[in-house]
């Protein structure tokens, strides 16, 4: 693993305590020696980490990386279609990069039946072996049972399946001399996908972004505590609800595909991104990274997160799940290249569209430190209950839709209020960034005006209503969609000044909350949230989907600091 220790601000510390020694009445030969050897363990180092450098440059690698995801609105009804959710991407992401096992292709290895897989999870301390079978692409695990991925194995399986199913003749020949060089993929995840309270704790640090912030980039992970009663149970790793694994199988299936020659990423810019146009290569890797999520999790759920991880923010409407029927009962006896072959070919009809919030608006999540919901459970609840009481049921689901489009319509309408009106709308949002919402009207002296705040109100109040819809739907069925705990807290963020929303992302439970705030109020309500015990975490909003990285983002730590290292 790269030196990521090895940082600017130590050097300088180092330096430091050799101009201290520099001022002593040591002897001058004794000094002259202690810096010769300082600065041979900093050339060293130096050295160490070109080294590395050279050796990553040598090896080309192709690194693609997904955002995690907030769904805002959509809780529960995106798993039906007609019904639609808002989803935010964020700056939370995950990478993948896959680079060649081997330099080169042994001549007799082209007789091989076989090649070698390399999985690599650094922040868990995994290696992981496969061998994969050319001819069935069937993957074999060679390593501990304990280790497996299954997510990144479907991923694997699928993209290479897709490469098969897309190439012909020469291509198809030179995809086995690439795939004979073996596949090394390693997978790495932002910080703000897992939970470090525990070690921000252990530390004696105050709950606070500033604190997150001062732990290393791709930190190891740490582990829920085992539960109780004695059952011998592996411990789940501590999340944060951002999608880590639909983020995580997208990044794989993008950097797999870009590195088999199947789709060409680089070349899509951002704003071609943003506004979901020449989309061809990113639909590809839709289709199979949603196909092997889907798969992974022994479910067809509704596909917002994986949707969003590869298109970034949007507005999403769910596909039909019998565009997946041939993967889910293929004949054993069908190649997997027909199965995908059969899935890229069918009729996906998922809606998304653009969407981001407003300007001058900003996303906030915070972790009550109270554990996590298992959404599964709390799924299937809710359908039981539909079931039960189909009726009631009906009649909740409709207020919530309403309540979750009044939403859409109110940020839709102040985002275009900001293209038309910028300086009226600019002089609300400040203003009433540093107010309650009680106080928001008295900016209402223009008509330009009135109607930014007439348009935050209103966005406030469909967020009331769709809190209040979701708490009875989650008492009808017996859980805690919105908790009281979870209640009380929103209740006094939405009280703070320069808030517009909270909300429990999502299924709801005992996850993160967000809040969407105005101007520069977001410190004022991390400050808040800390005295609450509540841990404000450093996700924010990034409206862009999958992309492709100029290399391994370590690689790009350890550059930046040592470039910022000065010798005074």
């Amino acid at each position: 693993m790269f030196e990521q220790r090895l940082v600017s601000s130590s050097l300088r510390s180092r330096l430091r305590i050799e101009e201290e020694v520099l001022v002593t009445h040591l002897p001058v030969k004794y000094l002259l020696l202690r810096l010769t050897l300082f600065f041979s363990s900093y050339l060293l180092n130096l050295s160490i980490l070109k080294i590395r450098l050279e050796i990553a440059e040598k090896w080309p690698c192709k690194v693609a990386s997904a955002p995690g995801k907030v769904l805002m609105t959509g809780g529960y009804l995106i798993l039906e279609r007609p019904y639609a959710g808002i989803v935010l991407s964020t700056n939370a992401r995950f990478y993948a990069i896959v680079r060649p096992l081997y330099e080169e292709v042994k001549p007799e290895s082209c007789d091989w039946a076989w090649t070698d897989v390399k999985l690599i999870s650094p922040q868990m301390s995994r290696e992981t072996m496969y061998k994969m079978s050319l001819p069935c692409l069937a993957l074999q695990c060679v390593s501990s049972s304990e280790s497996r991925n299954p997510f990144v194995e479907y991923a694997v399986q699928y993209a290479v399946a897709a490469a098969h199913a897309t190439f012909d003749g020469n291509k198809k020949d030179a995809l086995q001399k690439l795939l004979l060089q073996g596949l090394d993929i390693t997978i790495l995840g932002c910080n703000d996908f897992y939970s470090y309270r525990n070690q921000i704790e252990a530390r004696g640090l105050p709950l606070t972004p500033e604190s997150l912030a001062s732990l290393p980039p791709f930190t190891s992970i740490t582990f829920n505590a085992e539960k109780s009663g004695g059952k011998n149970c592996k411990p789940e790793v501590a999340k944060t609800g951002l999608g880590s694994s639909a983020a995580m199988t997208t990044a794989v299936v993008a950097a797999l595909l870009h590195y088999l020659g199947v789709v060409n990423l680089s070349c899509l810019t951002k704003d071609q991104q943003l506004e979901k146009k020449d989309t061809g290569d990113l639909d590809v890797v839709h289709v199979i990274a949603q196909t092997a999520h889907c798969i992974a999790q022994g479910k067809v759920g509704s596909g917002f997160d994986v949707s969003s991880a590869v298109y970034g923010s949007q507005r999403y409407v769910r596909f039909s799940p019998e565009v997946l029927s041939s993967s889910q009962g293929a004949v054993k006896d069908t190649p997997l290249e027909e199965i995908i072959a059969d899935v890229l070919k069918g009729k996906w009809d998922h809606e998304q569209t653009k969407f981001s919030l407003p300007p001058l608006m900003n996303l906030l999540l915070g972790e009550p430190g109270t554990g996590g919901s298992s959404t599964p459970s709390m799924v299937g609840a809710v359908k039981k209950w539909q079931k039960s009481d189909p009726e009631k049921s009906l009649n909740t689901w409709r207020k919530l839709s309403e309540a979750n489009s009044a939403l859409e319509m109110q940020l839709n309408i102040l985002s275009k209020l900001a293209e038309q009106h910028w300086d009226a709308y600019g002089s609300v949002i400040n203003s009433c960034s540093t107010l309650r919402s009680e106080k928001w009207m008295e900016q209402a002296n223009k008509p330009n005006k009135a109607v930014v705040v007439e348009a935050l109100l209103g966005a406030r109040d469909a967020m009331l209503g769709i809190r209040c819809h979701m708490r009875q739907m989650g008492e009808a069925a017996g859980i805690p969609i919105e908790p009281e705990s979870q209640t009380r807290l929103l209740d006094a963020t939405m009280n703070m000044e320069g808030v517009l929303l909270a909300g429990v992302p999502g299924a709801g439970g005992f996850d993160a909350i967000f809040a969407v705030t105005l101007g520069d109020s977001s410190s004022n309500v991390t400050k808040a949230w800390s005295s609450f015990n509540v841990l404000a975490l450093l996700v924010r909003e990034d409206p862009h989907g999958v992309s492709i990285e100029s290399g391994d983002p370590r690689t790009r730590e350890i550059t930046s600091a040592v470039s910022s290292i000065q010798i005074e």
